[in-house]
């Protein structure tokens, strides 16, 4: 209440020099009429004894006044005093003007830049102006105490207070339990820059369909990866990632190569459950450009955008797809190792361009290696490049290149081992007719990746890649295809599970005049699994893989792999 007082008192000056200077200009200014009596002044008994007079005399000077505004048009609002060339610093008011005209602005003036300060003031216009300046005092008063807190509302602040005065303490206990475990935490903490993260691999898994059957049984296999992801500036993030697995590949039909090989069975070296560290990488941005570093263990999945979502998890991870085939586009499987790659946007909303970006990477698989034909740029390496195109978060789309060369035989999708139960090198996807590299060649691959999600519950994604392979030796030139299509369906059942169900073909080749490599059946692989999200740090993938013609020959028995899979992430 003081503080509006306050308030009052401030523009109050306002008031008082508005009604000052109206009032004082009517006495100094000369005057028009006649003397009358102290009766007339006080306006008592003329009032009662000549009330048509009075009137007519009023009447008068209002239409004698209004005459001389509309000669001299309308009044105008100034907002300085020097405006109006008939006033002068030196007038006895100029102070009081400038006031009201400058501070308050509730005094106007004539447009031909007149004030008229010495001419006589009608009642009217000493209302008008009296009004005006009520309305900016009020104006003022209003804006100043329009945050105020009024008496109600402290009364009410405290009503509540006393109400909730229980549950107040009860906040202020927990908070100073949460400070008290906070700083526990930090003097107690591994690493200021440093988070694990954790996965965790169980699988139960057979084989079936005749000799399928026959030549595997019943497998218990796990896989555990301990991922130290540093950041030191809180963009960038260093990957040195642990790992250990005892899993392998089913051995199936003739020649069957990787086909069906799990996301788990691969990357486990002997499969001893021996630690190594798979993974040693680091991502930063640098102006536009996202940059991406791999000393060991790169991939080209590690940087670039494989458009395949619910099916891929962080390269073979526990909580996608069961399959690498169904996990992303065999062309991502060419080359790995040590190297480096760069995303550089192109374009951002709008245009031709859209959401755009072009992705470029180099990965040499024996970087390490000083010896003949090995080492960074002479040995065994895949360079991708890849054009990225987006429609908000609905449509995704990439082409993609990947030239490779390949040092002495192999395979040729080779990103990480994979052995079966044979203890055979199997490369990571397809047929041995495309994968197998009797001797050094390079290769040329294309690739078409693409994802639509319609709705938050529907996900579609595929893929198709073409690879030209030239051998340097006889006989070593071929050509192999792959493509595939599969649709997820996101919170299925549940928020966090997903039904997912991919069909295609693993990378085939018809016609190698090879011993052993012959076969012209296109070798098809359906796949189905339900990942159910037992909480947010377990989950259990029950699925499917069924392989026809497997080794691209009709004649093999079908397979048919079924899985349990529990992961686990911390």
């Amino acid at each position: 209440m003081s503080n509006l007082l306050w308030k009052s008192l401030v523009v109050s000056p306002a008031v008082l020099g508005a009604t000052l200077l109206v009032s004082t200009t009517a006495m100094a200014a000369p005057s028009t009429t006649t003397q009358v009596s102290p009766a007339k002044q006080l306006g008592v008994s003329e009032v009662a004894q000549q009330p048509e007079m009075l009137a007519q005399t009023t009447i008068d000077q209002v239409n004698r006044y209004s005459n001389e505004g509309n000669q001299n048009n309308s009044q105008s609002q100034v907002t300085s005093v020097s405006q109006f060339s008939d006033v002068q610093p030196t007038d006895w008011a100029f102070q009081a003007l400038q006031s009201l005209v400058e501070r308050y602005g509730c005094i106007a003036g004539y447009p031909n830049a007149t004030y008229r300060g010495n001419r006589a003031l009608t009642r009217y216009e000493f209302a008008a102006g009296l009004n005006a300046c009520l309305d900016r005092v009020n104006e003022l008063i209003a804006t100043a105490t329009a945050d105020l807190v009024t008496k109600q509302d402290l009364a009410t602040l405290q009503r509540l207070q006393e109400e909730f005065s229980a549950e107040l303490a009860t906040l202020r206990g927990r908070v100073d339990s949460l400070e008290a475990r906070t700083a526990e935490l930090e003097a107690n903490q591994f690493s200021t820059t440093t988070k694990l993260v954790g996965e965790a691999i169980f699988g139960v898994t057979d084989a079936f369909g005749g000799t399928n059957g026959n030549n595997n049984n019943t497998v218990f296999q796990d896989r555990v990866r301990l991922d130290l992801q540093t950041s030191f500036t809180g963009r960038d993030v260093l990957h040195t990632r642990l790992a250990a697995g005892n899993a392998q590949a089913f051995a199936l039909a003739n020649n069957t190569g990787a086909e069906g090989t799990q996301t788990f069975q691969v990357g486990n070296g002997a499969g001893n459950n021996s630690v190594r560290i798979d993974r040693l990488t680091y991502e930063v941005p640098i102006g536009p450009a996202n940059v991406y570093i791999a000393a060991s263990g790169g991939q080209h999945s590690h940087y670039a955008a494989v458009n395949n979502p619910y099916f891929f998890d962080n390269t073979d991870g526990g909580n996608g797809a069961l399959s690498t085939f169904a996990s992303e586009s065999p062309i991502y499987r060419i080359g790995g190792g040590a190297g480096i790659a760069l995303n550089v946007p192109l374009g951002k909303g709008g245009g031709i361009l859209g959401n755009s970006s072009i992705t470029a990477g180099y990965l040499a698989s024996n970087a390490n290696d000083p010896g003949l034909n090995q080492g960074l740029t002479n040995g065994s390496y895949a360079a991708l490049g890849q054009l990225n195109f987006s429609v908000g978060d609905r449509v995704a789309l990439a082409a993609t290149y990947v030239h490779g060369y390949n040092a002495g035989g192999g395979s040729l999708f080779n990103s990480t081992s994979a052995t079966n139960n044979l203890g055979q090198s199997i490369g990571v996807v397809g047929t041995n007719q495309a994968n197998t590299l009797l001797g050094a060649g390079s290769s040329n691959s294309y690739g078409v990746e693409a994802a639509f999600r319609p709705s938050d519950k529907l996900s579609v994604s595929g893929f198709v890649s073409y690879h030209e392979v030239t051998g340097f030796g006889a006989n070593d030139d071929f050509n192999a295809w792959s493509y595939g299509l599969g649709v997820a369906l996101p919170d299925f059942g549940k928020k966090g599970n997903v039904l997912g169900i991919f069909a295609g073909a693993e990378p085939y080749s018809f016609n190698r005049p090879v011993a052993g490599l012959t076969g012209n059946n296109v070798p098809y692989h359906f796949e189905g699994f339900y990942k159910y999200r037992v909480s947010d740090n377990i989950s259990i993938t029950p699925g499917v893989i069924w392989l026809t013609s497997p080794g691209q020959s009709s004649a093999n028995d079908d397979a048919i792999i079924g899985t349990l899979r529990t992961t686990f992430t911390f």
